[in-house]
Formats: structure tokens, sequence, C-alpha cells
């Protein structure tokens, strides 16, 4: 038997009526005289916490970077642009400083100087790491211990490693002309000649940055998935021909990378020459056949004394060092595009 129950509108009687609890309940709550209640201090303070801590984290650093980073440069900027004499007041030149560097046989010879040590220090360098860290990718005995071993010339100051090649490609004493000597070749002179100085100095900076750049690209190369190495021995490949087809192409933004720092620590090379020329190192040996232009920058400055001058080549090398990441960004949206990135 069905039985209906239907509500009574005013809410009394026995059937479909709620009790007195659930109407409660059930009751929209009426707002306050404020309407709806405002969030507490504790939920403003933690939006706050939110939005502006990770500003504060990170203003040291730009505050460190202003001071010692943006502000310098711009005043170099300016000095570039004057007449400036230690213990003189400046006097505005415009672009005068650039112009003299233009028609300077000592800033060409320079720019000529720092493009052929970087190019016979930075390719062996490269080269050399890469088939390093092909080596120490293999599971060799001690390889622990090979990999400490060849970032050790890194960890060496740059006075004690220049002072030691400075010995060793000594013209009457040195090591490496006894050496020539004993296969019938006749002393060099390293000092006094360009290349041979060229080669000497190119050298300590091979000795000091392979193990470093090897760590890096042994770094990248531990990232390649092995199936490529699996699919590559599958199909037949020796190891020359994975290091060759899978290897290279799979470090090839890390090498970029590397070949980029390299170019960038040629262009600012400054302590192995100048040590390396002992009393003559500032102007690059008696002839500025090695000096760079740091060396330059240096003696411009502190040597003659002319700071506006050496502010424009300061910013001629920081032009250089821009058209150089310029160059990297141009070659790494190529690459991306051709990988259909």
């Amino acid at each position: 038997m069905a039985t209906s129950v239907r509500a009574r509108p005013d809410g009394g009687g026995h059937g479909g009526v709620l009790p007195g609890s659930m109407r409660a309940v059930l009751r929209p709550s009426s707002p306050g005289p404020r309407g709806r209640r405002s969030p507490g201090w504790r939920s403003t303070l933690y939006r706050w916490d939110i939005k502006a801590i990770p500003y504060v984290f990170v203003t040291p650093f730009f505050l460190t970077f202003a001071a010692f980073g943006l502000f310098p440069l711009i005043y170099t900027g300016w000095l570039s642009l004057n007449r400036v004499e230690l213990g003189g007041d400046p006097s505005w030149k415009g672009l005068e400083n650039y112009t003299d560097l233009a028609t300077s046989e000592f800033f060409w010879n320079a720019l000529f100087n720092t493009f052929t040590i970087g190019v016979i220090s930075t390719v062996p360098q490269l080269l050399m790491a890469l088939g390093l860290a092909h080596l120490l990718h293999y599971k060799l005995r001690g390889r622990g211990f090979f990999r400490v071993a060849i970032l050790a010339p890194y960890a060496t100051s740059i006075a004690a490693a220049t002072l030691v090649f400075a010995q060793l490609f000594n013209t009457d004493y040195g090591m490496i002309n006894g050496v020539l000597g004993w296969v019938g070749i006749d002393p060099v002179n390293w000092e006094s000649s360009k290349w041979p100085a060229q080669i000497a100095i190119s050298a300590i900076v091979i000795w000091r940055w392979t193990g470093y750049n090897a760590l890096i690209y042994l770094a990248a190369m531990q990232a390649v998935p092995q199936d490529l190495y699996e699919a590559a021995s599958l199909d037949g490949a020796s190891r020359w021909r994975q290091f060759v087809s899978v290897t290279i192409p799979s470090i090839r933004p890390t090498i970029l990378f590397t070949v980029v720092v390299s170019t960038i620590g040629a262009t600012q090379l400054f302590g192995e020459p100048m040590l390396f020329g002992g009393s003559v190192g500032i102007s690059g040996g008696s002839g500025n056949q090695f000096q760079t232009l740091s060396l330059l920058m240096y003696e411009k400055g502190w040597v003659t004394g002319a700071l506006g001058q050496a502010s424009a080549i300061a910013w001629v090398m920081l032009l250089l060092l821009l058209l150089v990441g310029g160059v990297q960004a141009l070659v790494s949206r190529h690459n991306r595009k051709k990988l259909g990135g």
C-alpha cells in the first residue's frame, strides 16, 4: 500500500515535516551587517610573503651586480669618450679615442696577436679535451683517479704554471731546447721570436684548460642515451664510428659552449703573456710580438696613463665578445631548426 507524504506549506502537521534541528541546519545564514567577512591579517601576510620573498632573495645579487658590474661598465664607456689621464680632469673627445685605435699600429698588432694565440690555444685544447673525455667515458681502471688528475692543472695558479713553463722554454737552459738538441734541432729563441713565443704561451693555456673542458665533455657524454650506442653497435659500427656519428652530434651544444667560453678566455688573456715576458711582459715582448688586447689596455691605462684610450680598448673587447655571443646564438638557433626544435 503506497503512502504519499506531502509537506504542508506552514511546515506543521506530521507528514513531510522536518525536525527543528534540521531546519536550523538547512536555513541559509544571513550575512552579517558588514557583508562577507574579510580575510585575516595572517592571510594577507602569507600572500605578501609568497609574492615578495623571491625578490628579497635575488635583490643582493642585483645590488652587487649594479655596484661592481653595471656601474663600472657605464663609467668606462663614459671615460672612453673623454681624454683622461692619471691625476688630471677629463675633457670631452667624443669618438676620437676610437678613431685613434683604428689608425694605431699597436692596436691592430694586439688584435692580431689575440686572434692567433686564441686559435693556437683553443683548437688543440678542445680537440685534446674531446679525446680525453672519450677515453674516460669508457670503463678504465682507475678512471676516478684520472678524472681528478686532469683537473689538477686547472687548480694550479696562473703564476706558478707560467713561471714553470717560462723555465721550460728558456732559450739558454730550458728543457724544451735540450730535447730539441737531442734530435738535431737548433735552439729556439722562445721569448724574442713572434711565433715561438705565441706557441709557448698557447702551451700554458692548453695545459691549464684541457682537463677542465674534458670534464665538461665527459658530463655531456654521460647524458647521451645508451640505446643509441647499442643500436649503432648492432649495426656494426666501430667505436670510432660511434664517436663520430653518435657522440659528436649528441654533444654539439656543449662543444659550441666550450668554443664560446674558450674564445672569451682567449680575448681576455692577460696573466700568461705578462708573466712569461718577465720585465717586458706588459709590452708583450721587446717587439710587441705577443702583446694581447688586455696587455695593451693595461699598458695604456697604468703605464702611459691614458685611461681614456684604455677604456676605449675595453669597450672594443666588449663589442668583440658580444659579437661572439651573437654568432653563438645564431648557430644555436640554426641547430634547433635543423633538429626540428
